[in-house]
């Protein structure tokens, strides 16, 4: 169930991006109710957590760094949005085990699987880290490989896709466990990068 503070800040920053980011969506036929999800998505902006909650129904859970939920009207806020922290630099036990009880409990996650923001401004996806494909795999739930084209500038447009969902026990089956994980990232870039390349202008 989403917050009373989600929809009314979603509501808002849809209008914003309607009306100076000439905003466009493709693909939400493709999420799913009542399931766990994953999103992954290329990272291109501080904006991009905002643009990904947007442009779907169900609301979206995110990692944000632990030092935000130490202030406190911004710790109320964003802790009614849904986000947990995470510790970073180092692997976070107690937010990996946050995000695989959501994922469990049927919610939906958005991870951006490089870790940071790509400025290479070619539309191509960076390395990918392995933590969204660990969650996804040991959740069972499946991965929507999210696509972000820009450039956030006024009235240039900025475009959100949403692709189908894909199972990534069944992507990686027959794989050695110590190859799954690696072999699991490597479809969720794969899958990416196919959007954007479909997509880009």
């Amino acid at each position: 169930m989403e917050s009373k503070t989600y929809p009314f800040f979603r509501g808002l920053f849809r209008g914003i991006f309607k009306s100076f980011y000439r905003w466009k969506v493709i693909g939400q036929e493709n999420i799913p109710e009542g399931e766990g999800l994953v999103l992954c998505a290329n990272h291109i902006s501080n904006w991009d957590p905002i643009l990904l909650g947007c442009g779907i129904e169900r609301q979206v859970h995110f990692m944000a760094k632990a030092e935000l939920f130490r202030i406190p009207v911004i710790s109320s806020l964003i802790k009614d949005f849904g986000t947990y922290p995470v510790k970073r630099g180092a692997g976070d036990r107690q937010a990996i085990r946050t995000s695989l009880e959501l994922a469990k409990q049927g919610k939906v996650l958005g991870i951006f699987p490089e870790g940071k923001r790509n400025r290479t401004g070619e539309g191509k996806v960076g390395n990918i880290l392995p933590g969204a494909a660990m969650i996804a795999l040991k959740s069972g739930v499946r991965v929507v490989p999210v696509a972000i084209i820009g450039p956030y500038r006024f009235f240039r447009g900025v475009t959100i896709i949403y692709g189908k969902p894909v199972d990534l026990t069944a992507a990686v089956a027959g794989k050695d466990n110590a190859e799954r994980t690696q072999a699991a990232a490597e479809v969720i870039r794969s899958e990416i990068q196919k959007i954007l390349d479909i997509h880009k202008k």
